[in-house]
């Protein structure tokens, strides 16, 4: 046994059904007006769609990161940017946010990610601080350094104990003076040259 059809029905130009049966509609949310789908919907003569149902399909939006809204005077739907669970970045402090709300994203953040801690925002990118980068490359070299020439010395100290009270071996005058050539190459290192250094190689 067939079942009964429900006709599809018209409405008028004020948007009331002229007959009872069904029609085709594109939900939007009837708060934040977000499209949500569509489903068929049965209305009676005299009556107008639901809330937050139209008769107007939406198409697909151009591109990816975006999605479908109805406007705010109802006539049409609309696309808006949609970068939900996207990190982007703040151009004052380089920091991390994750993007949370639909629509275009904030002043004051990028989705171009910062490569260094020296990135400062031009207002169209990230420019590299290379006069903080070198101060850094130095500092760290000058630090190398202090720990090589105080290695140096503690070396040279207990060897130089052994010369001076005349008890010191062969090996031991013969460290005594490789180390202390190792620490004169050391101070002759230019720490301005970071990260261009030739280390000069310990004695063993």
């Amino acid at each position: 046994m067939n079942q009964p059809t429900i006709p599809p029905v018209q409405f008028d130009e004020k948007g009331f059904a002229l007959s009872y049966g069904w029609a085709q509609v594109y939900r939007a949310n009837t708060v934040t007006r977000e499209y949500v789908g569509a489903r068929v919907e049965r209305t009676s003569e005299g009556l107008s769609l639901s809330a937050g149902a139209y008769l107007d399909e939406p198409t697909l939006p151009p591109l990816p990161d975006m999605t479908i809204f109805r406007t705010v005077d109802d006539k049409s739907w609309e696309y808006v940017p949609d970068y939900c669970g996207k990190m982007a970045y703040r151009t004052q402090t380089r920091q991390p946010v994750e993007i949370t709300e639909i629509g275009d994203i904030a002043v004051g953040l990028t989705f171009l990610a910062p490569q260094t801690p020296f990135d400062n925002w031009d207002g169209k990118q990230w420019v590299t601080d290379v006069q903080k980068v070198q101060q850094l490359r130095v500092q760290d070299a000058e630090q190398q350094k202090r720990q090589f020439l105080w290695t140096a010395r503690e070396k040279i100290d207990i060897w130089q104990d052994a010369v001076d009270l005349g008890i010191a071996t062969d090996a031991e005058k013969a460290a005594l003076l490789a180390w202390k050539k190792y620490r004169v190459l050391l101070n002759r290192v230019d720490c301005t040259t970071a990260p261009d250094i030739a280390w000069p190689e310990q004695p063993k």
